[in-house]
């Protein structure tokens, strides 16, 4: 079968170390353009970047030149993992060229017609896309914050079974959150810092939109309408960001049901079979230490939120504790999830080439 093509932006970033680590071994995408900054192009991957993760870089990537961020003729789809100041211009170039981006930068998150989507929870979403402007087929979805994917999967099956007034979360986000080279170890060894730019933001206004639903003439989201306060803290960990949840409910629940609530969750990618998607996407653990960065960040290949310590709030009714790897399920493992998502959808269906239409009909 042949393999969808793809370009990956960012090539070189944290981010985009997962995304050249997952494609080059993907049963659906083959990477056919590795862009990254002009200080890199025109070198084999290898020499331009600073390589960290654990496995060692693809051999097809390794020798694969690096090209600019300019739009390729043979990619359909592009994956980017951008920094934030320059990926708005550029995702903006490669959608008007008629070309499907995945992304994992905040720049378009919040634009009306830009769906923000976790695969799981509002695939319906995806329809935003026939209000976007782009021609020639071309278009944005958007993957959301690292630390708003395991809150809102957390939050939505409580927010269907029972209503929410108001949640409060505060955050303890891993290292790796910062990118490379991030917060320096002076900084941050033996500390804990309490203040990340921006991340307080997104948490208080993207779960609000991921729990929304369209609105009447399909164009943009009705946000779901709950208070919502974040804090966050930058810690000594390396992957795997740790959130402590409290939640007022609109109907009263005992601990028996909210759990139910979470494992018996129906999934939008239920029956798809997406390579990507974990057997089970909420997992819940009684042990009253758990879920643990060290422990509980890999569980589902590091695309399962594990949940833990459910127990009165004395304020709000309940609380408990979330773990979601940042860099998996919370970055490039999720923005491949929702590529995924988006073939088994039929978005791709008139860029792919012809001896992959199989992969439609999935």
């Amino acid at each position: 079968m042949e393999k969808i093509p793809v370009a990956i932006l960012g090539a070189s970033g944290t981010v985009g170390q997962r995304l050249v680590s997952i494609l080059y071994k993907h049963p659906w995408f083959e990477p056919v353009a590795l862009c990254a900054s002009e200080r890199s192009v025109g070198k084999p991957y290898a020499e331009a970047v600073k390589w960290k993760l654990q496995t060692p870089i693809p051999l097809a990537a390794a020798n694969k030149t690096v090209q600019s961020c300019l739009p390729v003729q043979e990619a359909v789809l592009a994956f980017s993992a951008l920094d934030a100041d320059v990926a708005y211009d550029i995702e903006e170039s490669w959608a008007k060229s008629g070309k499907l981006v995945v992304s994992n930068t905040k720049c378009h998150r919040m634009r009306s017609n830009i769906p923000l989507i976790i695969p799981e929870l509002n695939a319906s979403h995806l329809s935003l896309i026939s209000k976007q402007a782009y021609p020639a087929g071309g278009a944005i979805v958007t993957n959301p914050n690292c630390s708003t994917i395991g809150l809102a999967m957390a939050l939505k099956p409580l927010h269907d079974a029972f209503g929410i007034k108001a949640a409060s979360v505060v955050t303890m986000q891993a290292a790796s959150g910062a990118g490379y080279p991030g917060v320096s170890f002076m900084d941050l060894l033996d500390n804990v810092i309490p203040y990340i730019p921006g991340e307080e933001e997104k948490l208080e206004s993207e779960p609000k939109k991921i729990l929304g639903q369209l609105a009447e003439d399909g164009a943009s989201i009705k946000f779901a309408d709950f208070a919502m306060s974040a804090a966050c803290h930058r810690v000594p960990v390396m992957n795997g960001h740790l959130e402590a949840v409290s939640v007022l409910l609109e109907k009263k629940a005992n601990k028996e049901e909210i759990i139910e609530a979470w494992l018996a969750m129906d999934a939008d990618t239920d029956g798809l079979k997406l390579p990507s998607s974990p057997r089970r996407p909420l997992a819940y653990d009684d042990k009253p230490e758990r879920p643990q960065p060290r422990y509980d960040r890999m569980a589902g290949n590091g695309m399962t939120v594990s949940i833990g310590r459910l127990r009165p709030c004395a304020i709000l009714g309940w609380k408990f504790e979330l773990l979601s790897h940042n860099t998996l399920r919370g970055g490039a493992g999720g923005t491949v999830l929702l590529a995924e998502l988006c073939v088994a959808k039929g978005l791709l269906s008139a860029r792919v080439p012809a001896k992959s239409a199989e992969l439609m009909l999935i």
